[in-house]
C-alpha cells in the first residue's frame, strides 16, 4: 500500500501538489495554533473558519479567487466580533456565537446560487486531492508570512499570550498584536479550507497544538512539536485518503485526533495515566 502511495506521487502531479499542501498546512496551522490555544481563542478560530463560507460563494459568483472573497469575510467577521463585543454587554462567546453562525447560514445560502451541492460538500469537508497549483503556491505564501510574522514578533507574541495586562503596562499595543493575529488566522483558514473544509479548518488548528501543550511547557519546544504533528497528521491522512478513497479533511483530523489521544493517556506531563498512578508534574 505504501508503495502504491509512493509510485502515484512520482506519477501524478495532483497527488505531489496534495502532498505538499498539506505539510504546508499542517506546519502553518501548528504555527499559528499554538498561539490560538495559549490566548484561548479557539472559539475565534472556529468562528472565522466558518465565516469565510459566504466569501468563497461570492467569489465563485463574481469569478474571482476565492482566497479573495473569503479573506474578507474572515477579516469581516473579527472585526464584527470585536465590534459587538466592545459596543454591547454581551460576552465575547456570545458574539462569536452569533457572528459566525450568521455568516455560516449566509454562506450556505450564496453557494446554493453558486455551485452545485458537490461543490458544497468539498468546500464544507475539503478535497486535497483536488489542489490546484495555484491554491498551492497560495498556501506556501500564507506559510511564509506567519512565520516570518511570529519570528519577528515571537518575544511580543509570548509576552501578550501570558500576560496581557503586564504587556499593556510596557506599552506594548495588544490590541494590534491581537487584530494581526486575526488576520493571519483568516489567512491560514482560508489556505487550508482545500485540505480540510471549512467546518474542519478548526480541528487542525487546535487539535495539533493542543497536542503538544500536553507534552511541553516551553512556547519554542510546543510551536515546533504542534507544527510536526500537525504535518505526520496530514500526510498519515493524505496517504490513508488516498489509498483507501476516504475523505481527505476527515481522516486528516481523525489522525490528529489519534495523536492527541495517544498525548493525553501517556504523556509524563499530563496524562490521565500517571495521574492515575498517583504522580505530579513534579515528582516525574
Amino acid at each position: 500500500m505504501i508503495g502504491h502511495f509512493i509510485e502515484g506521487l512520482q506519477n501524478y502531479q495532483f497527488l505531489q501538489n496534495a502532498l505538499i499542501t498539506s505539510v504546508v498546512v499542517g506546519i502553518v496551522s501548528g504555527v499559528i495554533g499554538s498561539f490560538i490555544i495559549l490566548r484561548g481563542m479557539s472559539l475565534m478560530g472556529d468562528a472565522i473558519s466558518h465565516a469565510v463560507l459566504p466569501g468563497v460563494a461570492f467569489s465563485y459568483i463574481l469569478g474571482i479567487n476565492y482566497f479573495i472573497g473569503a479573506s474578507v469575510f474572515g477579516i469581516g467577521a473579527a472585526l464584527s466580533i470585536g465590534f459587538v463585543t466592545r459596543k454591547s454587554r454581551l460576552k465575547s462567546d456570545t458574539a462569536i456565537g452569533i457572528v459566525f453562525s450568521s455568516f455560516f447560514s449566509l454562506g450556505i445560502i450564496a453557494i446554493s446560487f453558486a455551485k452545485s451541492s458537490t461543490d458544497l460538500y468539498h468546500i464544507l469537508f475539503g478535497n486535497v486531492l483536488a489542489v490546484r497549483s495555484s491554491d498551492m503556491m497560495i498556501t506556501i505564501i500564507v506559510a511564509i508570512i506567519v512565520i516570518l510574522f511570529v519570528v519577528l514578533f515571537y518575544k511580543e507574541l509570548l509576552v501578550s499570550s501570558f500576560d496581557p495586562i503586564m504587556s499593556e503596562a510596557y506599552g506594548l499595543n495588544v490590541g494590534a498584536i491581537h487584530y494581526l493575529l486575526m488576520l493571519l488566522l483568516t489567512f491560514v483558514a482560508v489556505s487550508a479550507m482545500q485540505t480540510v473544509g471549512t467546518i474542519l479548518v478548526v480541528a487542525l488548528l487546535i487539535t495539533p497544538a493542543a497536542t503538544a501543550y500536553l507534552l511541553t511547557n516551553k512556547l519554542s519546544v510546543m510551536i515546533v512539536l504542534s507544527a510536526a504533528i500537525g504535518t505526520l497528521s496530514s500526510v498519515i491522512g493524505l496517504f490513508f485518503s488516498y489509498s483507501y478513497n476516504w475523505a481527505s479533511g476527515a481522516t486528516i483530523v481523525l489522525t490528529a485526533a489519534v495523536f492527541f489521544i495517544l498525548a493525553f493517556i501517556f504523556s509524563p506531563k499530563q496524562s490521565i495515566l500517571f495521574k492515575k498512578r498517583g504522580m505530579t508534574n513534579e515528582e516525574i
